[in-house]
């Protein structure tokens, strides 16, 4: 005997919470307590270890669904790591005046970039203020025109003898702005010749004139030779006279900061001789304090000069890149928008008359630069689109050096020579945050990059429930409204809230680790509770809540709910019908799930083609479906192995299905069609059926069975219930049920009821009314499997009658 099928109870249905065993009146009174990981302990190892681990290639790859708070759990471990590290020392670029197109990189202890950039700032305005009256204090003004008189006096004697030199062979000599120019003389010795003298020159004149002046020409160049050592020795002297006067205030100014860095940095050579560059440029520079005082054209000079000075002094100053100032511990970077520049650093360019121009002071630092010593957390979906992007990360993985790269081929054929600032090695732990089907992917795409993230963070999308994750679930919301400014919730709304984290996971002893749509559902319900001007958030407003989010998103439901009471789509509610089925399928629209029937009706004959899927056979249908069908037809021939071959032609469909049928729920739906087609037996119309089918007739569990289950009570309910309308699932889904209140007040009301069967020969017997009889050499008079087993045996016949009625001619031929 078939043994019955179990109704289950009410209880059975529905988890329920009880507020009282949630130990607090509201959640006011957890918002002190600390959140911890709820329900992702494997992650929570995971990330601790992967997190302290200073190693290479032992970077973290978060995988796990959006809402199952994997990046903000991760910001929080991060962050708690950090504290324990050291701050990271800061990162400054340096012009390096022995080669201008290579900027220097410098590390220095966290707060000594700032000090650094400050004091060779103030520095700098020192110099401009101080020297400029230091050179002009008396003694050294007195002290500058002794060197230029005395240079003036040497100078002047050696003109006038070589003024004499020129008189004494007829030529004046002046000189007018710096040049020599000389005229030759009449005959008087006074006057310039004439033009009619000169005509009047006979050519030994000319001869003699042109002898003397070639020999002046000769002097000229010896007395030029003559005075450059003296314009040197002036130059010197007083270049030497502004070093002794105004060097004491630049080379006072860097002692301050060699003592104050030298002995707290790494790179002590480094900076020290890049001081020493900035004392000898300065020094070597001084003229420039020097304003220029009158005269025409000095306007000019004195703008140039300041414009030199300016130009000077920007060199000298020190580009604080990396700022750590103020942590303390290492840094924690989340970049949402990752670039190159973004992440590795750009070099930023002016505009100038002639091109566009770069220097040291326009190298901006990445987020790679920025969290050095530290984590930086990154999103493989934005990564994965950027090849360059992707390269360079690859690149930097390799070898864990960034070079800030310049992007001069990007501004023309005018742009100067490209900047090449000196590469800085970086230390830092890179937090990869993608989903599963992402991170395998890269597994499989990408070896080389895949296997330096070799820590996984695997966050579950559901976990198993527990009083510790209740409790620590009610936390949550005790922060996230007062996070959010929100009213607290009652025992009540928290239980309830609870118990929507089991129907997310689709199962009385799991909650879904999606926190996001929990929050939301939070959201939603504080403002039910704000629209009736309460203090506190109670179940009501949830359930407010749950139900106005339906009435938002239920459009496509109710049209077709509307299209069953108008007749449109056909669907029966009571009665009993032969080779006839309500199935139960679930449709998801991506933002809102719902369940509805759909008819399934079979029709056998005898024949030799089997079991016909009439979806598959016009590409209708998905593997899964198909692959359940087949499954179908596996356990037919196993039931009926003893009549093989089976004289059977049947075809299954689902009644006004447009849009195509994946999935193998319906499998056990369509035996039952079969078998009642082939035993005649009517099934009960006012049972919708639902549940998959394996080889040895056993009922799996489905997906989607609360919807399905509350989508086929709306209908009846719609139509009115007659107090025997129900749905039968798999027993193995019983631990699923979630469903609403409506539903299980119903059947605690005797008007629906849930029917759950192990084995497909329980749903047979429930449907038909007859005991099943389906086990193999399992006879019973009457049975469904004795019926249709007779109705085989017919068809067996009629196939051998039809074709010895084929061959008969033959023979009598």
């Amino acid at each position: 005997m078939t043994p019955p099928c179990p109704r289950l109870a009410p209880e059975q249905l529905r988890l329920h919470i009880a507020p009282q065993s949630l130990g607090f009146a509201d959640t006011r009174a957890l918002v002190g307590e600390p959140l911890p990981w709820i329900g992702q302990q494997r992650a929570f190892e995971a990330a601790r270890f992967g997190l302290g681990l200073q190693q290479p290639d032992y970077h973290l790859f978060v995988l796990g669904e959006v809402g199952s708070g994997r990046a903000s759990l991760m910001r929080q471990a991060m962050k708690e790591a950090a504290a324990s590290r050291p701050v990271p020392p800061d990162l400054c670029f340096l012009h390096d005046f022995d080669a201008t197109e290579r900027p220097r990189a410098l590390r220095l202890p966290a707060g000594q970039g700032r000090q650094l950039r400050d004091q060779i700032a103030a520095w700098s305005r020192l110099l401009e203020a101080e020297i400029p009256k230091r050179l002009a204090a008396p003694d050294v003004k007195s002290e500058s025109e002794r060197i230029v008189k005395r240079y003036q006096s040497d100078e002047a004697q050696a003109f006038g003898e070589l003024a004499e030199f020129a008189r004494a062979r007829r030529f004046r000599l002046v000189r007018d702005e710096g040049q020599m120019l000389f005229t030759l003389l009449g005959p008087g010795g006074e006057e310039p010749l004439t033009e009619a003298e000169a005509a009047a020159l006979s050519a030994p004149q000319r001869s003699s004139l042109e002898q003397s002046e070639q020999e002046l020409r000769a002097e000229i160049v010896r007395f030029l030779d003559r005075t450059r050592p003296l314009e040197r020795a002036r130059d010197e002297a007083l270049a030497q006279l502004l070093r002794q006067s105004a060097g004491p205030l630049v080379t006072h100014g860097l002692d301050d900061v060699r003592q104050g860095l030298r002995k707290q940095i790494k790179d002590t050579v480094k900076l020290g001789r890049w001081l020493d560059q900035v004392e000898e440029q300065v020094l070597d520079n001084l003229d420039l304090f020097v304003p220029h005082e009158g005269g025409q054209g000095e306007d000019a000079l004195e703008d140039e000069r300041r414009e030199q000075l300016a130009d000077l002094l920007a060199l000298c100053q020190v580009n604080l890149a990396v700022d750590n100032t103020g942590l303390a511990g290492a840094p924690v970077l989340v970049e949402d928008n990752p670039q190159v520049r973004n992440l590795f650093g750009h070099i930023q360019y002016e505009s100038g008359e002639d091109a566009p121009y770069a220097d040291f002071s326009g190298i901006h630092a990445g987020g790679l630069l920025r969290a050095h010593g530290g984590f930086l957390m990154l999103f493989l979906r934005d990564l994965a689109g950027d090849a360059p992007l992707w390269e360079r990360l690859r690149r930097f993985l390799r070898c864990n050096r960034v070079s800030v790269e310049d992007q001069a081929a990007g501004h023309g054929s005018g742009a100067p020579v490209a900047l090449q600032p000196e590469g800085v090695d970086v230390e830092v732990k890179i937090v990869l945050v993608g989903s599963a089907a992402e991170y395998y992917l890269l597994q499989d795409g990408d070896a080389d990059l895949a296997r330096r993230f070799r820590v996984k963070v695997d966050f579950a999308e559901q976990f198993r429930a527990s009083d510790a994750t209740h409790h620590a679930s009610c936390v949550f919301l005790a922060r996230s409204c007062a996070r959010r400014g929100l009213p607290h919730c009652t025992a009540a709304a928290a239980a309830r809230l609870l118990e929507f984290t089991h129907r997310e996971a689709d199962d009385q002893a799991r909650q879904s680790a999606s926190f996001a749509s929990l929050e939301t559902l939070l959201v939603e319900s504080c403002a039910q509770a704000r629209a009736r001007a309460a203090q506190l958030t109670d179940a009501r407003d949830v359930d407010a809540a749950l139900a106005a989010r339906r009435t938002r998103h239920n459009a496509p439901e109710e049209a077709l709910h509307e299209a069953i009471a108008e007749g449109e789509l056909l669907i029966t509610l009571e009665g009993m019908r032969v080779g006839q089925l309500n199935a139960l399928t679930q449709i998801d629209m991506g933002d809102y799930r719902f369940g509805f029937p759909v008819r399934i009706t079979a029709r056998t004959h005898a024949g030799r083609e089997g079991v016909v899927n009439i979806e598959r056979e016009v590409e209708m249908s998905g593997p899964i479906h198909d692959k359940g069908v087949l499954i179908l037809q596996s356990y037919l021939s196993a039931l009926f192995g003893h009549l093989a071959p089976l004289a059977l032609n049947a075809s299954i469909v689902f009644e006004q299905e447009y849009s195509g049928i994946e999935g193998d729920s319906a499998s056990c739906a369509e035996l039952y069609a079969l078998l009642s087609s082939l035993s005649g037996l009517a099934l009960r119309q006012d049972i919708a059926v639902t549940g998959a089918l394996n080889q040895h007739g056993e009922v799996l569990p489905v997906g989607g069975l609360n919807e399905k289950i509350e989508g086929w009570y709306r209908v009846c309910a719609q139509a009115g219930l007659t107090g025997t309308q129900g749905v039968l699932i798999p027993a193995r889904n019983q631990r699923h049920l979630m469903l609403s209140p409506q539903v299980v007040q119903a059947v605690a009301d005797g008007q629906f009821h849930v029917h759950a069967a192990q084995h497909v020969s329980e749903g047979v017997a429930l449907l038909t009314g007859h005991d099943a009889g389906l086990a193999p050499g399992e006879c019973l008079p009457g049975s469904v499997h004795a019926r249709a087993e007779a109705t085989l045996l017919a068809y067996r016949r009629a196939w051998q009658a039809m074709a010895l009625g084929r061959r008969l001619p033959q023979r009598g031929r």
